[in-house]
């Protein structure tokens, strides 16, 4: 059963804001050096799906490692509030930070480890 919902999203100063449809009964918690840095928990979403409402010009783009994930962070707070980048399939796809969302208890999440550390 789909569980997904309408969310809004951003930064911490506001520059940056968006809106996703996202199925939240389940979100990555990722290993990997730069999301064990930050914080983040994920939850993944199509293009079609992601609505950046504001803020394109104030987003800077990190890459590292293979460089298949844009890593984009608000130019002025510095809160990366979601990434971009392809599904193995190929789709374009959005990691929406959860912690980033409105609205959001995420004690009440069912959060999954994910081992980014071994990609």
């Amino acid at each position: 059963m789909d569980q997904a919902k309408t969310y809004t999203g951003g930064c911490h100063c506001g520059r940056v804001s968006y809106r996703a449809t996202a199925d939240l009964t389940q979100v990555l918690d990722c290993n990997c050096s730069i999301c064990e840095k930050r914080g983040t928990l994920w939850a993944f979403v199509k293009a079609p799906q992601f609505e950046l409402l504001k803020g394109a010009d104030a987003l800077t783009d990190y890459q590292f490692g293979k460089k298949h994930l844009h890593h984009l962070f608000c130019a002025s707070c510095g809160v990366g509030s979601f990434s971009r980048g392809l599904a193995p399939n190929g789709d374009e796809t959005y990691a929406v930070n959860v912690r980033c969302l409105e609205g959001v208890d995420t004690s009440a999440l069912n959060i999954k480890p994910f081992d980014g550390q071994s990609l």
